[in-house]
């Protein structure tokens, strides 16, 4: 099977995947959001999407991943079938060989299952990121992301010089255990993937032949022009023969048009909120409602849902097909942000049936 590309479902124009924040809304709780990521997974997982990514966020009460290791290995045991992965581990956040000893545990409990994706975004503000790397140099890790890229990829494989100082560290679980007496540990690791919402990874996942996604869910004026340059610098590698791209999508089907409009309040009094430096709970809908806008958050507001694809199940199925013959993107992964988690569940449903996805 191939790990990277997947297989296009019903009359979807491309693989489906999800992307899981977590979401906490006002009056709930972060076991509760969990909870509904274990059912959203599992339902995603019938109904044949091909991956479920959890992305890596800090400091921020309405989202509750700040450990994807941990909840991708509480997934796992919940599913059976879906890969499961990182949207991303914010690479310069974690020494590398960490991130390689958690995702070489998660291979371990989801053999040929687990996806790597990296970012070098922190994942949140300044000074929360400081505390995670110990440093107000943040720039400098951003900096040295090929490298430490480098560095996590021969931890994964096993495979540094002899005379590197690292060359008797090994990363456990991981390829080692293969090649001591009596091993039969599988050499197979995660895939790496490079996120990115602007060139530089576009460029550097194209000149390592390693795919791609980009976050056109918050990105989207940079789509096109990271997908161009992903694919002008790609080069043939053992992982990729041809470049695979696939892109973020927020996207909210109801059954009522109305409710839609009214979580998209919500979605951007919370954005308004987390860019203001003053993030909290996923507010409710009656809470957005009440909330007096100011002219420059209406505009925001505006401006942040021009680019969620929302409405009735049709619109939202005309929305990712237009979207998909504008970037040519091989797969799409869906995110979708709603208050309440049983309206997410419902969503990702009304998107599976427009597109008669499997239903076993």
């Amino acid at each position: 099977m191939d790990e990277i590309r997947g297989t296009v479902q019903g009359e979807a124009p491309v693989p489906l995947s999800v992307l899981d924040l977590v979401t906490v809304g006002s009056g709930r709780t972060a076991s509760d959001a969990l909870r509904t990521s274990v059912e959203l997974a599992r339902y995603t997982e019938r109904r044949g999407f091909h991956r479920y990514w959890v992305a890596e966020h800090h400091s921020m009460p309405g989202v509750a991943s700040s450990s994807p290791a941990v909840i991708l290995a509480h997934l796992a045991a919940h599913t059976d079938r879906i890969r499961l992965g990182s949207g991303g581990v914010m690479l310069p956040n974690h020494a590398p060989l960490v991130i390689a000893e958690q995702f070489g545990t998660l291979e371990a409990l989801a053999p040929n299952r687990v996806d790597l994706g990296l970012g070098r975004a922190p994942g949140t503000d300044g000074a929360t990121a400081a505390a995670l790397r110990r440093t107000d140099r943040l720039h400098e890790g951003a900096d040295d992301f090929p490298e430490q890229l480098s560095e996590l990829t021969r931890f994964l494989d096993d495979d540094f010089p002899d005379g590197h100082p690292y060359s008797r560290i090994h990363a456990i679980p991981g390829p080692v255990q293969g090649t001591a007496p009596g091993g039969v540990q599988s050499a197979h690791r995660p895939p790496i993937w490079l996120l990115g919402s602007s060139g530089f990874s576009a460029r550097l996942a194209g000149v390592l032949g390693l795919p791609f996604a980009f976050a056109h869910h918050f990105s989207a004026q940079n789509t096109v022009p990271a997908l161009d340059l992903y694919r002008e610098s790609f080069k043939p590698s053992a992982v990729l023969d041809a470049p695979y791209a696939l892109i973020g999508v927020s996207v909210l089907a109801t059954d009522d048009p109305a409710e839609a409009r009214r979580q998209l309040l919500a979605t951007g009094l919370n954005m308004v909120r987390l860019r203001t430096g003053r993030p909290g709970l996923f507010p409710s809908p009656e809470e957005a409602e009440a909330h007096q806008l100011t002219d420059m958050e209406r505009d925001f507001i505006n401006s942040w849902n021009a680019n969620i694809i929302h409405g009735q199940a049709d619109e939202v199925r005309a929305g990712l097909d237009d979207l998909h013959k504008r970037t040519g993107a091989d797969e799409m992964m869906l995110t979708s942000h709603a208050h309440r988690g049983e309206l997410r569940v419902r969503s990702y449903e009304l998107i599976a049936d427009a597109y008669g996805l499997p239903t076993a």
